[in-house]
């Protein structure tokens, strides 16, 4: 019982790297299986048998990919977030960019855009202001630096195994191409569901924006997770080659130990077999900026009937260098997925979707009641139901277009649903979302 006393007093001070390796020397030394509490803001606090063998193992891959920093700086929401020098972040250890120079023009923006240089005044700040939880103590990273959260043995050991730390599950790619059938009525077995909506599969398309809404819905289980995302997709839905690039906000426990809507960002090009994952937490994705947090949390967030809180997230491929960039807010570029990561979206993408997306991990029994959105369905409308505006694409000529033919799709309108619209201000938009386990969704 000894051992579990020390680790809990570790825990309770585990914001300090040091701590980290004290955690796993402890293990170490002690050469035996124990029971390690797990990371828990909430009630995601339970017991694991954890060899010193595996814990090596986790060690080695976090000294891997928690990059030296110049600077480290603590989120009042317990995050540490590391300054690493633009040219030692993870992403150009990834094989494909071995040698991949991070490009240093900027990216022909789309018609119909404006750019703010870095560092104006308001840079990032979005309509109602919502921004992220680590800038609230006033330190910057330096000048050349990407700010990148800090990997920790706990969010590890949250995840099913190291080699799942931090991708989709692979069941995502089969609940793409059963959406794709007509009958949009078929609840995908996998446990994926969704209120989206989507273009037309026929078309070349460059890029995709939106405003979307940040809620903090709530999350049954701890291998559960809501979020709210644009994908830019590309291939086929129902083979082994479906290249997909995603950003937006999402809650998962299982990630990050906790229930905030964080910033993230998703690729792979494979239909989620092998490659890819969230955030910078294996090579690919390739930051530029020294202000934005990939999986930093976002704050302030909605709340009903009172202040709606939104961000911007645009992704586009620059016609004149090939790569894929993120932009967030009016106009501050975040950073790109290298071209050189894709097969088919290093050409174009033929498909783009804007929507929610939750884990459902009960296959019988009760639905979950892991909400999406705000956890309101579409009709009770502003203020209430989450929503993405102004929802455009960019097309063959790199300029931004409001959409007008949209489709909507949820597999199970009981629990998750979706209605779009069209106003001036707004362009084309939607309600979606929804409280899961109710009544009508037994």
């Amino acid at each position: 019982m000894g051992i579990l006393v020390l680790l809990r007093k570790i825990k309770s001070c585990s914001h300090h790297h040091h701590h980290h390796h004290l955690l796993f020397f402890a293990f170490l030394f002690l050469h035996t299986t124990v029971a390690v509490k797990m990371s828990s803001t909430l009630d995601y606090t339970s017991y694991r048998e954890v060899s010193s063998l595996r814990l090596e193992r986790i060690q080695r891959h976090l000294d891997k990919i928690n990059k030296p920093p110049l600077l480290t700086i603590q989120s009042p929401d317990g995050d540490i977030i590391d300054c690493v020098h633009k040219r030692k972040q993870p992403a150009l250890d990834h094989p494909l960019l071995k040698n991949h120079k991070i490009q240093k023009v900027a990216p022909k923006v789309p018609k119909g855009m404006k750019v703010k240089k870095e560092g104006t005044a308001m840079e990032g700040v979005v309509s109602g202001g919502a921004w992220q939880m680590w800038h609230h103590n006033g330190t910057r990273c330096p000048k050349g630096t990407v700010p990148i959260r800090r990997s920790t043995v706990h969010d590890v050991l949250r995840a099913k195994s190291l080699y799942e730390f931090g991708k989709k599950k692979r069941s995502m790619a089969m609940s793409l191409s059963r959406r794709r059938s007509d009958a949009p009525d078929v609840v995908s077995g996998n446990g994926h569901e969704h209120a989206i909506a989507y273009t037309g599969s026929s078309q070349e398309v460059y890029g995709a924006k939106a405003t979307i809404n940040v809620w903090d819905p709530s999350i049954q289980v701890v291998n559960e997770f809501s979020l709210s995302q644009i994908w830019v997709l590309s291939g086929s839905f129902d083979g082994s080659d479906l290249n997909s690039i995603e950003a937006g906000w999402q809650v998962s426990p299982e990630l990050y130990g906790d229930s905030r809507p964080r910033l993230f960002t998703y690729w792979t090009s494979d239909s989620y077999q092998a490659t890819g994952c969230y955030n910078l937490l294996c090579s690919g994705f390739v930051q530029t900026n020294s202000r934005i947090a990939i999986g930093a949390a976002i704050s302030p967030i909605s709340s009903i009937d009172s202040n709606q809180y939104d961000i911007t997230i645009l992704i586009w491929k620059d016609p004149k260098v090939g790569n894929w960039w993120m932009s967030f807010g009016d106009s501050t570029l975040v950073g790109y997925w290298p071209a050189e990561l894709f097969t088919h979206l290093a050409q174009h993408a033929t498909m783009v979707e804007w929507g929610g997306e939750v884990v459902n991990t009960r296959a019988t029994g009760q639905h979950t009641s892991t909400q999406m959105g705000s956890g309101h369905f579409a009709e009770d409308g502003f203020g209430k139901a989450s929503y993405f505006r102004n929802l455009e694409i960019v097309d063959t000529d790199n300029s931004l277009s409001s959409v007008h033919e949209i489709s909507t799709l949820a597999e199970n309108t009981n629990c998750y649903d979706i209605k779009s619209s069209y106003s001036d201000d707004w362009g084309t938009y939607f309600y979606y979302g929804g409280p899961g386990n109710n009544p009508q969704c037994p």
